[in-house]
């Protein structure tokens, strides 16, 4: 079995979180700020290199005004 990042699914996730990101008119450091952490530790969730948690992904649904179900592919 494939490690979750790996898969088609995790990717397709990171998209919609990038795009989310793109659509509010945010930029890393913008979003670094807003959610109390660094713009490289988003940079790695964007490039795949960091795993999320469904506590993360609800932090940034919350503050790209989305639900959980849009970054569920």
């Amino acid at each position: 079995m494939k490690k979750a990042i790996y898969t088609k699914q995790y990717k397709e996730l990171i998209s919609r979180l990038k795009a989310a990101r793109l659509k509010c008119g945010l930029n890393q450091v913008q979003v670094a700020k807003s959610l109390g952490t660094t713009q490289s530790h988003i940079s790695k969730i964007e490039a795949g290199q960091r795993r999320l948690d469904v506590i993360q992904l609800s932090e940034f649904a919350k503050l790209y005004k989305k639900t959980l179900a849009y970054f569920v592919p």
